[in-house]
């Protein structure tokens, strides 16, 4: 009997642990380690944040679950990963430390065969002074990356919207730094936000602003798209700063958020020039990190450096030498996930180290680093874990090598992005993109097939997107279906 461990049960590691126990059934076992009791579809966090769904609404009891798929649940933490095993055993396992079950803090050696780190980010508040303590939830700012941290979000923001009924107030959404990535989930918040105060009438009292760490609007730290819009190609910078301009949303580009105090945030531009964007609300998205885990070899000493990069994140299949951004290309992105070192550990979703960002790396005349770093979330994620899952599958039956793969520089995307919550009022920007990092060489001078890269906005959007909120939680129950769905 092999034994398969999924460290992390978010979006690509839940989607690995589900096919997987699937395919393998009851001869082997399929274990995830995730601290979290409840399980979040984190796309429906903004409407979380603005007060239209609730926290039930986007989380749910992972427990039972996976009691009826089969799968041994522990709701604990990794803590480090032992690929050589100790000292009078070669089985390698992994530590863990309990958060719950009646179990919290206790620690175990977790055996495995075969290693999915699917454990994500951490959410890197300390990064920037002032932007908010170890939960997210600061004194000057709100988050939107959790449930627990929406919630906050809008009973925040429902104080500015009575505030604006007899006062100016000032908004401010966007990254919280200049190495963030996921201003997706921003960029659909400013939106919303903007959406609500014209519904509550106080839209004329509330100034809204935009600041990223983009070079420019549109980027989405994919260095931006040529879409093709109603059978004209259009750039995303063009897109992007229509939908700012006719919702009268001001925006800062090129911004690293270096520090919040109360009602202010002080930014360095990539013209190295300093700012202060003050305000009354702020919702910015903090950067990520790897979640820390460590590595020890079979003597017990230290060996990180050879399973993670600087920033934490696993090393995987991927060109990590490729220098310059001049040198960068499609093919230096993973394909099969696998670590290169440990034939049986695999990392997936925003858990891989990238080989490079696919936005242009860009600094300030001061030397700060200030472009969005690449995102690895939502259905590429899914699409990771279920390759991985496959592969692992196949090697338990007798393959020798990874034979699924799934790999950025060859799948598509799909991403709605809401710009208002409304049955007859919604709307939400609908895109595709093909391939997520461009190929230069395949697609000359725009890097992506113009045919299948998209942009659309309009009510039927805000449809589709509500649609999929009900899909994909439908999906992750394992309720009937569930694999007919797709990542």
């Amino acid at each position: 009997m092999a034994r398969v461990v999924v460290m992390g049960g978010g979006v690509s590691g839940h989607t690995a642990a589900t096919f997987a126990k699937k395919w393998l059934g009851s001869k082997h076992e399929v274990i995830v380690v995730t601290p979290n009791s409840l399980w979040n579809w984190i796309p429906s966090n903004i409407w979380v944040g603005i007060g239209k769904m609730t926290k039930e609404d986007v989380t749910f009891a992972l427990a039972p679950v996976y009691k009826k798929a089969g799968i041994d649940y522990r709701q604990a933490k990794a803590v480090s990963i032992h690929p050589e095993g100790k000292e009078g055993s070669n089985k390698p396992y992994i530590t863990i430390q309990y958060t719950g079950q009646n179990k919290e803090g206790e620690t175990e050696e977790l055996t495995y065969d075969y290693l999915i780190n699917a454990t994500g980010p951490k959410l890197n508040f300390a990064a920037t002074p002032g932007l908010g303590d170890a939960n997210g939830i600061g004194e000057h700012t709100v988050s939107i990356c959790t449930a627990d941290h929406a919630v906050h979000a809008s009973h925040e923001l429902q104080k500015i919207f009575e505030k604006a009924k007899t006062s100016r107030q000032k908004v401010l959404v966007g990254t919280g730094h200049g190495m963030c990535t996921c201003q997706g989930a921003a960029f659909e918040y400013i939106f919303n936000i903007e959406h609500e105060a014209k519904k509550a009438g106080v839209r004329d009292n509330l100034d809204i602003t935009w600041i990223s760490n983009e070079s420019f609007l549109g980027d989405f730290g994919m260095g931006g798209m040529h879409l093709n819009v109603g059978g004209y190609t259009a750039s995303s910078k063009i897109f992007a700063e229509s939908l700012y301009s006719e919702r009268n949303i001001n925006w800062i580009t090129g911004a690293h958020v270096n520090k919040v105090e109360a009602k202010k945030a002080h930014y360095e531009k990539l013209d190295g020039t300093m700012g202060v964007e003050e305000f009354d609300f702020a919702m910015l998205i903090p950067p990520f990190a790897g979640v820390g885990l460590k590595a020890y070899d079979k003597s017990g000493a230290d060996i990180t450096e050879t399973l993670f990069a600087p920033d934490g994140f696993m090393k995987v299949d991927a060109n990590y030498a490729a220098g310059a951004y001049e040198n960068w290309k499609a093919s230096d992105w993973p394909r099969t996930l696998q670590n290169p070192t440990y034939h049986n550990i695999f990392a997936v979703g925003i858990a891989f180290a990238p080989p490079h960002p696919i936005s242009k790396p860009m600094s300030s005349p001061n030397g700060t680093q200030i472009f969005p770093t690449a995102p690895r979330t939502g259905m590429p994620s899914a699409m990771m874990g279920k390759a991985v899952a496959h592969s692992i599958v196949d090697m338990i039956n007798g393959a020798t090598k990874p034979t699924h793969t799934a790999c950025m520089a060859e799948m598509g995307a799909a991403c709605v992005a809401s710009a208002g919550k409304g049955v007859f009022t919604g709307t939400a920007a609908a895109m595709t993109v093909y391939p997520i990092v461009p190929d230069f060489e395949k697609y000359p001078g725009v890097g992506r097939d113009i045919k299948m890269t998209t942009g659309e906005i309009g009510l039927a959007g805000h449809w589709i997107k509500h649609f999929l909120h009900f899909a994909f939680i439908w999906k992750a129950q394992l309720k009937p279906g569930w694999t007919l769905i797709p990542e």
